[in-house]
């Protein structure tokens, strides 16, 4: 994928680990272990996309720069927490976690399905690592952070295209869209996530617990995202699913969507 970048390019030599917030550390950890399972997303999406070569080459050069995300947030994980060992992190999280790559379909119905859900995850990283870039202080982290959003928006702007190209054959209406993206957007709570908190975060020989994984990602997840992040998310969801961006529905959509983050975001804390 042109417009790329590489490690060697970001400021390490301005990490200050005086302006490390140690309640972002955890999130980081757990955000490198599910960056670098590009490839197995990318083996699947190439068994859906087999007889299509300009998204199979799109999928894997997009699998190589999620995971040089995953390996850069390791890298400042390790930084900012020595004690942190990325590899045996990583080997934890793939012997606990994996997806289904031997298919013949999309496990979404149809390829414009496909695209869809992945348009919603990169709304989902592209907002996280935004919001990430906009907590913290410490200027490698908000450098990396801000990288990453980067690829993540343009990302969402690749899947878009693709799945508006296959849409002008495969005619998923209004509704089916819809209802894939929402399906798509509740899986953000699903094992991926809390396996990988508790992968990065749990060395000590403890047995997985999900909900108890998945409470502590979301606890400090949520507490990250401002009203800002939560509209352009919403914005674009809409675009994805066909619905007018910035309509007054849409307005609605995220003010609700921003007063149910709030509302998680307290309970979790009390929790």
């Amino acid at each position: 994928m042109s417009g790329h970048w590489s490690p060697e390019e970001l400021p390490w030599e301005a990490f200050d680990p005086d302006r490390v917030d140690p309640g972002l550390i955890p999130l980081v950890k757990a955000a490198s272990m599910v960056e670098s399972n590009g490839r197995d997303y990318a083996a699947y999406l190439n068994r859906v996309f087999a007889d299509d070569a300009q998204v199979c080459d799109m999928m894997n050069g997009w699998a190589h720069e999620e995971v040089q995300h995953g390996v850069v947030l390791g890298r400042w994980a390790k930084l900012a927490d020595p004690a942190f060992d990325y590899d045996a992190a990583l080997a934890r999280f793939r012997a606990g976690y994996s997806i289904e790559v031997d298919v013949d379909a999309s496990i979404r119905g149809s390829r414009t399905g496909e695209m869809i859900a992945r348009c919603m995850v990169e709304v989902g990283t592209s907002s996280f690592y935004s919001a990430l870039a906009d907590r913290t202080d410490e200027p490698l982290l908000k450098a990396i952070c801000k990288r990453i959003a980067a690829d993540e928006l343009r990302h969402y702007a690749l899947f878009y295209r693709t799945m508006k190209r296959y849409l002008e054959t495969e005619r998923l209406n209004k509704l089916e869209r819809i209802r894939i993206a929402f399906l798509r957007v509740m899986e953000t709570e699903d094992d991926e996530l809390a396996y990988a908190w508790f992968a990065a975060n749990d060395a000590d020989g403890r047995s997985y617990d999900r909900r108890e994984a998945n409470r502590a990602y979301m606890r400090e997840s949520y507490a990250l995202y401002r009203p800002h992040h939560a509209r352009r998310g919403m914005t674009m969801i809409f675009k994805a699913v066909g619905l007018k961006p910035t309509g007054r529905l849409s307005r609605a959509m995220s003010a609700l969507a921003i007063s149910l983050i709030s509302f998680r975001a307290r309970r979790l804390a009390r929790a």
